[in-house]
């Protein structure tokens, strides 16, 4: 349930409804507001919920107080109307601007991603992106630098100014990925690990939750509730294609169910066509519909020499057709009423 305070509530008002809620042994999350504080409470009993709601309500300050009916909470919408704005470094998703984060899948050698960051921020990424722990369907396939490939990734983010993102895989890789990555990506394989997604809920950093390929929207928000009831709402959505009977491409980019999730969450929603696609031809167009569509960002692969990738070599651009995406996608946030 939330509780709305109303625009004459004090601060005391606030603590006193805080109070009452660990009392009875809840969690809470704050949200103020420009006119108004609302006050989530979180581990409610089902049978509990009424009476506690009526006792809330008769305190000062208390404007009303309102049932939650989505098993996410603190990530609905009703929770909080607006959309919430997440930082990586400067910029902020969520607001009139798009961004668009770019790097390689893996990080191979100082020259490969020193080269693509180089090249992603001439052409206007607000990120670079960068894979120094690797999830794998073979276990023979290449596994990624592990810290090694966190130092180079920080350096080549350092020399041009651009926060960087990279996959955090293991509860052990939580820690050393925190103090390299301005922010912590939660891939698709790991969308249901629930004891890491409390994990990087603990952390100060933002968090990029992927939709795993077998999940519902509904499940890929439920991950995200875990996240924030953990104490972190910095969370940014990232669609990036789920399993279906298609097999023309790696996976089918489910558009539909991201402009969905937009309705029912506050958090940013953001696309990653590279891994939806699977093939580079297809990467263009989809990130067009993904910001003509209202998304509030791109997540796209490029490396220098795709056809030597040590993974992802298919779906990843080259930095010239990085380059020729990024002067037409500003067209395509424009159709949404957004800038590039």
């Amino acid at each position: 349930m939330i509780i709305v305070m109303s625009t004459e509530a004090s601060e005391d008002n606030v603590l006193e409804v805080l109070r009452r809620l660990e009392d009875r042994g809840y969690g809470h999350h704050i949200s103020r507001g420009v006119e108004r504080t609302i006050i989530g409470a979180i581990g409610a009993p089902d049978g509990e919920k009424r009476a506690v709601a009526e006792q809330l309500g008769q305190l000062a300050g208390v404007e009303r107080v309102v049932p939650i009916l989505r098993p996410y909470k603190l990530v609905s919408r009703e929770h909080h109307a607006d959309t919430t704005t997440v930082n990586i470094g400067s910029f902020s998703f969520g607001r009139d601007r798009v961004g668009v984060i770019a790097g390689p899948c893996s990080i191979e050698s100082r020259e490969q991603i020193l080269e693509v960051a180089t090249k992603v921020k001439a052409a206007g990424a607000i990120a670079l992106r960068g894979g120094a722990y690797k999830p794998r369907t073979s276990p023979y396939a290449f596994q990624g630098l592990g810290k090694e490939g966190l130092e180079l990734l920080k350096e080549a983010g350092a020399a041009t100014g651009l926060p960087v993102v990279t996959e955090v895989m293991d509860l052990r890789h939580v820690e050393v990925v925190h103090d390299f990555a301005d922010c912590l990506q939660i891939g698709t394989r790991n969308m249901q690990n629930y004891d890491l997604l409390r994990e990087v809920g603990r952390t100060s950093k933002p968090i990029i939750l992927k939709r795993s390929y077998a999940a519902t929207v509904d499940e890929w928000l439920q991950a995200a509730e875990y996240i924030a009831s953990a104490g972190n709402l910095q969370i940014i959505l990232c669609e990036r294609g789920i399993r279906t009977f298609e097999t023309a491409t790696r996976f089918t980019f489910d558009l539909a169910g991201a402009v969905h999730a937009r309705f029912e969450t506050h958090l940013p929603i953001i696309a990653d066509p590279s891994h939806a696609a699977g093939n580079h031809r297809l990467v263009g167009p989809l990130a067009m519909a993904a910001l003509a569509a209202g998304l509030d960002g791109l997540m796209i692969e490029v490396h220098p020499h795709p056809d030597r990738a040590l993974s992802d070599g298919p779906q990843s651009l080259t930095p010239r057709r990085f380059e020729a995406l990024m002067a037409s996608l500003a067209g395509a946030a424009r159709a949404a009423g957004r800038e590039l």
